[in-house]
């Protein structure tokens, strides 16, 4: 069965956590890190289909996550913090939709 996980600062994961997604609070981009590795470890029993990775945690993990970037599984989806958005889940999305479609459409 696939999963949804949920890396960011605690105050960005709390309410995904009420909503009975898997958390991850984290305070600083090492340990989230470690956390993304674990996550997408093909070997897992668990896999995760959904990964949403707080935006400010994602610029140390791009390799990490550029690996996924063609891979329908896990979904890396970036979102803002409680500070805000950055941009980057934007610039994502817009990526994306262009790859797919072929054109900017956003």
């Amino acid at each position: 069965m696939f999963k949804i996980a949920v890396i960011g600062g605690p105050d960005t994961v709390i309410g995904f956590k009420a909503l009975g997604l898997d958390t991850f609070p984290v305070r600083e981009a090492e340990e989230a890190h470690k956390i993304f590795r674990d996550l997408t470890r093909p070997d897992r029993p668990d896999q995760y289909a959904v990964i949403y990775l707080e935006e400010n945690l994602a610029e140390p993990l791009k390799a990490d996550i550029a690996r996924f970037k063609d891979s329908p599984s896990p979904a890396v989806i970036l979102i803002p913090g409680k500070d805000g958005s950055l941009g980057l889940g934007q610039s994502a999305l817009q990526a994306a939709v262009e790859r797919a479609v072929g054109v900017n459409i956003l």
